[in-house]
């Protein structure tokens, strides 16, 4: 991998990590729990990463909050 695109995928990786961290700040915030939110390591494994974000599942109780949370932001 060239220099610069490992300059670009570290980046993206750090990018990544701290989008994680603030929605799981925010989901905190708003009294919701999603345990399985994190960076899919599959994408990560890559020449180039592109991270994704993986939201996980979540109850029916859980992501019935998380909708009015995002309603009451609207």
């Amino acid at each position: 991998m060239k220099a610069e695109s490992k300059h670009h995928a570290v980046a993206c990786i750090e990018q990544a990590e701290d989008t994680v961290k603030e929605l799981r700040d925010a989901l905190t915030r708003a009294g919701i729990t999603l345990p399985s939110l994190r960076i899919d390591q599959a994408s990560l494994a890559r020449e180039a990463p592109c991270p994704r974000i993986e939201l996980g599942g979540c109850s029916a109780d859980v992501a019935a909050r998380l909708a009015a949370a995002l309603r009451s932001a609207a």
